[in-house]
């Protein structure tokens, strides 16, 4: 069940997590010191299997507020990816899947190719069809349906006001389905004012000295964003009204897809200099633009956008016999100034994410376990189209 952090509660902070950071660099201690400044959320979450190899999962929290926003940038597009899989299920049509190729204005590709590169490089047009393929209405009610009501997906990455964002276009693929055009006639809760910063570049490229709204964008909480990902990577963890419809190949699909790498991937085709191995693996390795040890993955979605880093992720080391799940939001932006660009990403940001995963990871490899994990399942072959 999604834990209950009530929307009046305080922050919420484990001890076990006050401890292990204590031990961390100056840079991580400066961080952790100005929670108001950096805004930052950490979820970690233990997995211990019974004998059965059964998961089962313990949370820790650092700083943890529903009431704190963060921008998800495209940590949304992980339920999207997920609820169009569950879309084409529900349609139950012969001849239709994901790697049935769909027209949308003038544009076609399957909905296969737009998932690989929303996990392989967190593409923004991938994620704009997939909305459009779901409509906004449906996303919200499956969401809401399956217990995310704090969850708030409104808008594409492409400049659309309010209204624009509600409609989307007719979408085809071939003589199997055709989908007129949808409008979205839900009401949505904006009663929290949410500003942030000093002063925003607003559309006209003007620079206006009051916070930027974020009222009306997209929302959704890292304990939402922790859960959706347990529950495709563990659907029998959570009760099937909590489960995404997914077959059997989705899961195996989006496995492969969350945790391979731009160049174990011929098509899309990426230029592996610009969009290096660890390009979307913040936790660990994207600091130094490592490239993981053959023996870890990172199964994971990050989010990166108006001075927010976000990264949710479980994360494997077959060698070791370790698995645990990290999800973590942080905000760096010195200057106060959104949407002017200037971000201490490289400064701040990955290092943090590069410290605390590293924490976490040499805490798990020394912490002892009844039972030693049979990962099998999340040993994949990667470089295959399908």
């Amino acid at each position: 069940m999604l834990s209950s952090i009530s929307l009046t509660a305080q922050p919420r902070t484990d001890t076990l997590l006050q401890r292990l950071f204590s031990q961390g660099s100056p840079a991580l201690q400066h961080i952790l010191q100005y929670p108001d400044s950096f805004r930052y959320q950490l979820i970690y979450t233990q997995i211990d299997r019974d004998a059965k190899n059964r998961p089962h999962f313990k949370q820790y929290y650092l700083h943890v507020d529903p009431n704190q926003y963060f921008n998800p940038a495209s940590t949304v597009k992980m339920p999207i990816a997920f609820l169009a899989l569950e879309k084409l299920n529900d349609l139950h049509i012969k001849g239709l899947d994901k790697y049935t190729p769909m027209r949308i204005d003038s544009v076609e590709h399957d909905i296969a190719y737009y998932l690989k590169q929303i996990f392989l490089v967190s593409d923004n047009d991938a994620y704009n069809r997939l909305y459009e393929f779901l409509g906004q209405q449906t996303i919200h009610e499956k969401l809401w349906g399956k217990g995310y009501p704090r969850t708030r997906i409104v808008r594409r990455f492409m400049p659309l006001n309010e209204e624009g964002n509600r409609n989307t276009p007719a979408v085809s693929f071939g003589n199997v389905y055709k989908q007129p055009p949808a409008r979205s006639a839900l009401t949505y809760d904006f009663s929290q004012n949410i500003e942030i910063g000093k002063g925003h570049w607003d559309q006209h490229d003007s620079l206006i000295m009051t916070p930027m709204d974020f009222t009306k964008h997209n929302n959704v909480p890292l304990e939402d964003l922790q859960h959706m990902l347990q529950s495709v990577m563990f659907p029998a963890s959570v009760p099937p009204g909590q489960r995404f419809h997914l077959t059997t190949n989705d899961y195996r699909f989006l496995y492969t897809y969350m945790s391979a790498y731009p160049s174990e991937v011929a098509n899309p085709h990426y230029d592996t200099a610009t969009y290096f191995d660890s390009y979307v693996k913040f936790f660990l390795f994207k600091d130094k633009k490592q490239r993981p040890p053959s023996y870890m993955r990172i199964f994971n979605k990050p989010g990166w956008s108006y001075g927010f880093l976000t990264d949710v992720a479980y994360i494997i080391d077959t060698k070791n016999n370790v698995e645990f799940m990290l999800s973590a939001t942080l905000y760096v932006n010195r200057d106060g100034i959104v949407n002017d660009d200037k971000y201490e990403y490289e400064e701040e940001g990955y290092p943090f994410f590069r410290e605390t995963g590293e924490i976490i990871y040499q805490y798990e490899l020394h912490r002892k376990r009844a039972h030693v994990p049979d990962l099998s399942e999340f040993k994949l072959t990667y470089g295959e189209d399908r």
